[in-house]
């Protein structure tokens, strides 16, 4: 490590006040990336803020017909929720599946989305369910906010507060994980909306999370694995490391999806 000043804010503006006045401050949420990035010396903030001491970016509540989450809300949390496992089911459970008990207990739902690494779990639910992540500025929907590997629509000084979940009528996730790291090698949420609209949302295999659209049109007609079974998914542009092949990651994308039907179904 290398000395950098820690600010502790107590407030969104606080917050706002020592970003822009540093001249290459970081946020910290949960720090699961950023402060192994900093031990390594890839990043070398003069200040970081953190963000722990704002309880206005924490918590669950029902909103309507939304389920509100604050972005200082740690992974634990969601998947211990009564509220969420009664109403989105399958985000409570995606959560729970998020690397190993430290990370969940200190890892945190704003920290995950603004980071957007393509193998995170919660890109999938956010893209999954169209979910919007609201800042200290306005509101993005999720199909706008992920915009490539590591990548998001924020600008550089704006901060996540909530992340609204729409109620599904039924949904799941299933993923492949890596034995280590418990990231998504291939990760795919399944989500019919109050709507009817089919959403089909995929982690782990590009650089950024996306939707399938074939198997959304496959699934609006017949919401069965079946319906699915022959797509074929062009792996061309996906990821492809010693955990698994481009061609092997679109063929659990294929995989996963049937999963994620067949567990809703």
């Amino acid at each position: 490590m290398y000395e950098f000043d820690y600010h502790k804010a107590v407030s969104v503006d606080d917050a706002l006040k020592s970003l822009t006045s540093a001249s290459d401050g970081k946020l910290l949420a949960g720090g699961m990336t950023l402060l192994p990035t900093m031990k390594q010396r890839l990043a070398s903030p003069d200040v970081l803020v953190d963000l722990a001491g704002i309880d206005d970016m924490k918590g669950i509540r029902k909103e309507g017909d939304q389920i509100v989450i604050g972005a200082m809300t740690t992974h634990a949390e969601v998947n211990l929720s009564a509220l969420v496992q009664k109403e989105i089911p399958a985000l409570a459970e995606l959560a729970g599946l998020i690397g190993d008990p430290q990370v969940r207990n200190r890892g945190t739902i704003g920290g995950s989305v603004a980071n957007a690494d393509p193998s995170a779990d919660y890109p999938a639910a956010l893209v999954g369910l169209n979910a919007t992540v609201t800042t200290n500025s306005r509101s993005i929907a999720a199909d706008e906010f992920f915009v490539d590997l590591f990548e998001t629509a924020l600008d550089e000084e704006e901060i996540i507060t909530s992340v609204s979940f729409p109620l599904a009528r039924r949904a799941a996730y299933m993923k492949f994980p890596n034995p280590a790291s418990r990231y998504a090698v291939v990760g795919t949420f399944v989500a019919e909306l109050a709507d009817n609209s089919i959403r089909v949302a995929v982690t782990g295999a590009g650089g950024s999370v996306f939707r399938q659209a074939e198997m959304e049109a496959a699934l609006g007609k017949s919401f069965t694995a079946d319906a699915i079974e022959g797509i074929a998914v062009d792996g061309d542009e996906f990821n492809e490391d010693i955990h698994a092949s481009a061609e092997y990651r679109a063929h659990l994308v294929g995989v996963m999806a049937r999963r994620a039907v067949a567990k809703i179904a």
